[in-house]
């Protein structure tokens, strides 16, 4: 069967219990989070559920890996609060199906492997952080509105919920090392669930947040003007959120990689994520994109497949059609106290043991995007800063690295052979290597063990000619790789160099695919 085609690896072993189970303990985890981030961004109710049952089964069956859930996802709804209070939500529907079009480009161009940039000390500070924001959003659940105002629960109500969230803490904590056949984290939800119910326990449940009953998502057209202006208003949010879902998307499904010792494949993500967009635009979903949280969720339950997924999006529809009764009862209690382990798990305590070990500059740039993510709740952001400083730092100890053996040979020729990579950050160095009054009348530089990359070499190249030619001295290249050269003679009318005809040199670069 085509790889384009082949939606489902029959091949694998799955394993049907612990998928049927991992995505219904998913779709507990994402309704509550949906159903804020909805209420937070001034959406109604079910246009959060709509997102999380539309993005996740589209994902889960064309998405880039199994294991991989997506949703309603904060990070991406955010983005739309102005456009929400500014323009309404009408313009809402219409930059999620716009910023679904963008994504969809980004996968079909395969610009998704640029995610690769991201470097590891990127990639601790980004899961730091995020595990900090998600502990942080379960303190909200210890709140109540008193008077029109938000203020902390106290006495027995207070007493109520750390009980129940230290249940369901413990619950989770131990009941693996009775068995493992069950996701431990369902079980806690059912324990408590049952306890609160069985005691007429009076604390927060799901139906405190809203209500979660309805039909299926809807067609609708977004009732927007099909001009220039309307573009230019959607635009932006399209783009940003365009970007938010596939930097947080891109980089969960290298996480998964990681913890699953399998690779993904990034720009079918794109596309199958892009593809779940212009739906939500189109049937009353808020976008969203692949969420850390529960991803983690599910892969902590032992799921590996795709299946797993398409349960969690089913069981989220079945509950807007019938169990809506049912599940506005499960307490909040215990929805926060998984969320709570799950952000224990996603913190990467190992980061904290070769702390002391790792380069200053990476200590520095994982603080940084740990602190931007928790400060600003903008992983994008985050995310671009740590890669920009990780680059220029890179670019830094790069162009200190640029050397040059100088020796004359028996016919009197001046040879100086490059080591490091010519580019913007080592022309300074570069330059200074060379004395060319001293010279004599012919040099050679040598490119075996170095490379031009790029038009800031180039200029440099140019302006080492001029200075010898001013001097009446001859200048040539040697060594220089098929790339070099084609970069060269694009720039033909800024360079004169005489150029020695060489054996190719294929860089290494050009070597991997």
């Amino acid at each position: 069967m085509p790889s384009a085609t082949r939606f489902f690896d029959f091949s694998q072993k799955v394993n049907y219990r612990t998928e049927i189970l991992a995505g219904i303990t998913v779709a507990m985890t994402m309704m509550p989070e949906s159903l804020s981030f909805a209420i937070l961004a001034g959406f109604p109710p079910l246009v959060g559920l709509y997102a999380a049952f539309i993005m996740g089964l589209v994902t889960s069956i064309f998405g880039g890996r199994p294991g991989l859930i997506s949703g309603g996802a904060g990070a991406t709804v955010i983005v739309l609060i102005a456009l929400m209070k500014s323009n309404g939500i009408e313009y809402v529907f219409a930059a999620v199906a716009l910023a679904g079009i963008i994504q969809i480009l980004v996968g079909l161009f395969k610009l998704g492997k640029f995610v690769r940039l991201v470097p590891q000390s990127v990639m601790y500070g980004f899961v730091n952080g995020l595990a900090v924001v998600i502990f942080m959003a379960q303190l909200g659940q210890f709140k109540t509105i008193v008077d029109g105002k938000i203020s902390w629960l106290t006495g027995e109500p207070l007493l109520i919920m750390v009980g129940l969230v230290a249940l369901t803490i413990a619950i989770v904590i131990l009941f693996p090392k009775i068995t493992k056949a069950v996701p431990p984290s369902l079980v806690a939800i059912i324990v408590v669930f049952l306890i609160v119910l069985g005691f007429d326990i009076h604390t927060k449940t799901v139906s405190d947040i809203a209500s979660v009953s309805g039909g299926f998502p809807p067609f609708h057209i977004p009732n927007i003007p099909l001009n220039l202006d309307t573009l230019q208003i959607i635009f932006p949010y399209a783009l940003i959120m365009a970007g938010v879902g596939l930097t947080e998307g891109l980089l969960t499904l290298n996480l998964v990689d990681e913890m699953t010792g399998t690779r993904g494949n990034g720009n079918k993500e794109c596309i199958a994520q892009g593809s779940a967009n212009i739906l939500n635009g189109f049937f009353f979903g808020m976008g969203g994109c692949p969420m850390i949280a529960q991803t983690l969720v599910n892969l902590s339950a032992g799921a590996r497949a795709r299946l797993s997924g398409i349960i969690a999006s089913l069981t989220i529809l079945l509950i807007i059609l019938f169990g809506a009764p049912i599940i506005g009862q499960v307490p909040m209690a215990a929805l926060t106290g998984v969320m709570i382990m799950v952000a224990i798990g996603t913190f990467e305590w190992i980061s904290f043991k070769i702390f002391n070990k790792m380069p200053k500059q990476d200590v520095f740039v994982g603080i940084l995007v740990a602190v931007i993510t928790v400060w600003l709740h903008n992983l994008a952001l985050a995310v671009l800063i740590g890669v920009i400083i990780s680059a220029l730092v890179f670019a830094w100890e790069s162009a200190k690295r640029v050397r040059a053996r100088k020796y004359i040979d028996e016919n009197g020729v001046k040879h100086y052979e490059m080591y490091g990579p010519l580019f913007f950050g080592s022309v300074a160095t570069f330059n200074e290597k060379f004395d060319v009054l001293n010279d004599p009348e012919e040099v050679v530089v040598d490119f075996k063990d170095s490379k031009v990359a790029d038009m800031s070499a180039i200029e440099a190249l140019n302006k080492l000619t001029e200075r010898y030619k001013k001097a009446g001295k001859k200048l040539h290249l040697k060594h220089l790789s098929d790339d070099c050269r084609l970069l060269l003679k694009n720039a033909d009318e800024v360079i004169d160099v005489n150029i020695y005809e060489d054996p190719s040199y294929p860089v290494a670069s050009n070597m991997i695919r």
